[in-house]
């Protein structure tokens, strides 16, 4: 598994013996540059991990945040935040019991906004609201930006719990308390998912090299890369580049975790195969390095473009996600390419312990080749004798059960879920939504939010009480307080630049599907009278975010498939071969979606799925799926050069299928410790990649690739030299010959 890079060249001045390695190499190569090297990353460790715990302060999990600039919502709340001294929150806060409240029970709760009051986290409480049966009481209580959303909430229900009369049931809800309790559920990421993820890892490296002390240096390098990563990411937020939430600090620690192992394996692969060369640990590092260098940085460059190409996003969150994932992935390059190296090189064979590499004959080490299958052993001469007897079969088998699979992407409901949905703990704040739709307006405390001219003030306020899904509506005075008429309420709206606000409570949920459907349906109307309105809030966010996300699919998509196709006919030298790579992994990626959308509606019981689960499922299963088609067909391409296209193909695909299957298992294993986190959106998108990385390294790289490489013969290079050769290989003639070929 060790040889699928490219073949290693000797460092001149320094390899003159491969086999004795006897040769002097200079003390600063040997000890000082190492040396340097691992101080250097200690010291970016030492800067980067503190700086984990300070993510939180560059971070925010509120869902406007996410919003393109040019969405309509973002426009409402722009204007919102002009009729607002401050930005605050609103906590609503819901008491409930199985009986109508007493008139002494109503008078004891009403003591309550006085003690809320008291916690002095906004302005002043709204309430307390009885519901029409009478068996429930509201207040809404907002949260000045200021203070800390998760600790005011906190406050808010220890406060109410205590206050409230007995046998009665509390909770705080609305944004405040779905923010605090979507906080809490991201709290995970800090240790619980880096611990599941390394440990993971820990044990596949123990069953891949059977030694103690490897497993633990690339564990180092991963650890290291991630620590300059978040120190990178940190910067960047803070200096107000990037929009840093819960689920790309998530997807940032699994993926340098990852990239990193899978980097490093490559890289240790070839210093293996260079200790069975030579006794001299620093000429084996330089070999390795050198023969590393070229198909690491292709594969990290290719996972950067792509991830970049988010930039071309109109979600805020989906251009965040670009820059933070490109760091991480160059810090893991860098970790790769020079961290390890400089272990290795202090430890040299020790590193194998305790079965360490030996020296191998030279007459022994470059088998010749006819078939291609000269010298492989167990399952991968297996399959490249299948591949090579019956690589029609083999690729359209491939295909026709990938198509089969890709025929449940049909079945996917990625237009976004009810917020109440995306915590899959038990949370206070979804009980608390359920308990306002039993009792009140179910939008209440989270209103949608009008902006109109004020001379069409009347107008737009009568057109959007009269529309469909709209419980009731009223113009907003100064300091927000509604003017319904009642004796002693304010006459006159608040009017800031011409125009005015209207808060309109919705009869649905204000993050259900039921209640986006009534803010379309308002827009339209309030715009018939006021072409210039606009409609804002919580369901417009979440409307437009899932809009914006689906647009986003049809435009990023195709850029990220062009950008790979091109670096593949760089790398290859071809056109056809990167034409039929990329359809591969595009096949892939759909097949890996339908099971998704099967596993997500039948067996987990997923009511939907995020708007943007399809397209970072796609970035990441492309990039990555192209990647380990780059480690096989570049050496395929090598040998081929050498033997033959045909031999060629067997050759490349016997010796990279440990290397690469090792790295598919890791980062398939890292992705899905995302899985521990409880956030629908981190679960889906843990099982598309890994399902989909399993499904790219068993299937389409080890069956499918070949397969339809082995049939299509040297024109698969078209239009390059290598593909103009003559077709030597002949498909009965391969035959004969591997029925002679000794398995050793």
């Amino acid at each position: 598994m060790e040889q699928m890079l490219l073949p290693a060249r000797r460092p001149e001045g320094i390899m003159k013996h491969k086999s004795a390695g006897t040769e002097r190499v200079p003390f600063w190569l040997r000890w000082l540059v190492p040396v340097i090297l691992v101080l250097t990353w200690l010291a970016l460790a030492g800067v980067g991990g503190p700086t984990f715990g300070r993510l939180e302060e560059v971070s925010s999990n509120d869902q406007a945040s996410f919003l393109p600039a040019s969405a309509e919502a973002t426009a409402a709340q722009e204007w919102q935040a002009k009729f607002r001294d401050s930005d605050e929150v609103p906590g609503v806060i819901v008491i409930e019991s199985n009986e109508a409240f007493t008139p002494a029970q109503l008078g004891e709760v009403a003591g309550l906004k006085a003690e809320l009051e008291g916690l002095q986290l906004g302005s002043a409480v709204i309430g307390p609201i009885p519901s029409e049966d009478g068996k429930a009481v509201q207040f809404i209580a907002p949260i000045d930006s200021s203070v800390e959303v998760k600790e005011a909430v906190q406050e808010l229900r220890d406060t109410v719990a205590e206050a409230a009369p007995e046998e009665m049931q509390t909770f705080v809800t609305g944004p405040a308390g779905l923010a605090a309790d979507l906080t809490a559920a991201f709290a995970g990421i800090d240790g619980i998912l880096l611990l599941v993820a390394l440990a993971a890892v820990f044990v596949i490296l123990l069953i891949v090299y059977r030694s103690l002390l490897l497993p633990i240096m690339v564990l180092l390098t991963s650890v290291f890369a991630l620590c300059a990563a978040i120190l990178l990411v940190f910067g960047m937020a803070k200096a107000g580049w990037i929009q840093l939430n819960g689920q790309s600090q998530g997807i940032l620690s699994i993926l340098v975790i990852g990239a990193a192992t899978d980097y490093a394996l490559l890289y240790v692969a070839r210093f293996r195969e260079a200790l069975t060369h030579t006794t001299n640990r620093t000429a084996a590092v330089l070999t390795a390095w050198k023969a590393s260098f070229e198909p690491i940085l292709a594969s990290g460059a290719t996972v950067i473009i792509a991830l970049l190409c988010l930039l071309f996003s109109d979600l805020n969150s989906n251009k965040a996600l670009g820059p933070v994932a490109a760091a991480g992935i160059l810090c893991s390059l860098f970790a790769a390419l020079t961290l390890l190296p400089a272990l290795m090189a202090l430890l040299g064979r020790a590193a194998f312990w305790p079965f360490r590499p030996k020296l191998v004959p030279a007459d022994e080490r470059e088998p010749e080749l006819v078939t291609g299958l000269e010298g492989q052993k167990g399952l991968w001469r297996a399959t490249g004798s299948l591949v090579s007897r019956r690589p029609r079969a083999v690729w359209i088998a491939s295909v026709l059960l990938l198509l089969v699979a890709s025929a449940g992407v049909l079945q996917l409901k990625a237009n976004g879920v009810p917020q109440t949905d995306v915590i899959l703990t038990a949370s206070n704040a979804v009980d608390g939504q359920d308990a306002l739709a039993r009792h009140f307006d179910a939008g209440s405390g989270s209103p949608a939010v009008v902006v109109a001219d004020q001379g069409k003030a009347q107008e737009v306020l009568e057109t959007v009480k009269e529309a469909d899904g709209v419980g009731e509506a009223y113009l907003l005075a100064q300091g927000s307080v509604p003017i319904t008429g009642a004796p002693g309420a304010p006459s006159a709206p608040d009017v800031r630049d011409g125009k005015v606000l209207i808060n309109a409570t919705l009869n649905s949920a204000a993050d259900s599907l039921e209640a986006e459907e009534a803010v379309k349906a308002l827009r339209e109307d309030v715009k018939a009278v006021d072409p210039d309105a606009l409609v804002g809030g919580v369901t417009a966010t979440a409307l437009d975010t899932n809009t914006t996300a689906q647009r986003d699919l049809v435009i990023i998509i195709p850029v990220v498939l062009v950008v790979i196709l091109f670096i593949l006919m760089l790398l290859l030298r071809s056109v056809l071969a990167p034409v039929l790579l990329v359809l591969s992994v595009v096949l892939s990626y759909a097949a890996a979606m339908g099971v998704s959308a099967f596993v997500f509606n039948n067996i987990l019981g997923f009511p939907g799925a995020d708007a943007t689960v399809p397209l970072f499922g796609f970035v990441f299963l492309v990039a990555l799926g192209v990647d380990y088609n780059i480690f096989l067909m570049s050496r395929v391409r090598e040998e081929s050069l050498k033997h033959g296209t045909r031999p060629g193909i067997l050759r490349g695909l016997g010796v990279t299928g440990g290397v690469i299957t090792s790295a598919g298992v890791v980062l398939a294993a890292t992705f899905a410790a995302l899985g521990v986190i409880p956030i629908m959106f981190l679960v889906q998108l843990a099982f598309i990649v890994a399902f989909g990385v399993l499904l790219d390294t068993v299937l389409v790289r080890s069956l499918l690739v070949p397969a339809l490489a082995y049939d299509i013969g040297p024109r698969i290079w078209w239009p390059s030299k290598l593909g103009r050769q003559e077709v030597e290989e002949r498909p009965d003639r391969d035959e004969t010959l591997l029925a002679k070929t000794p398995a050793g």
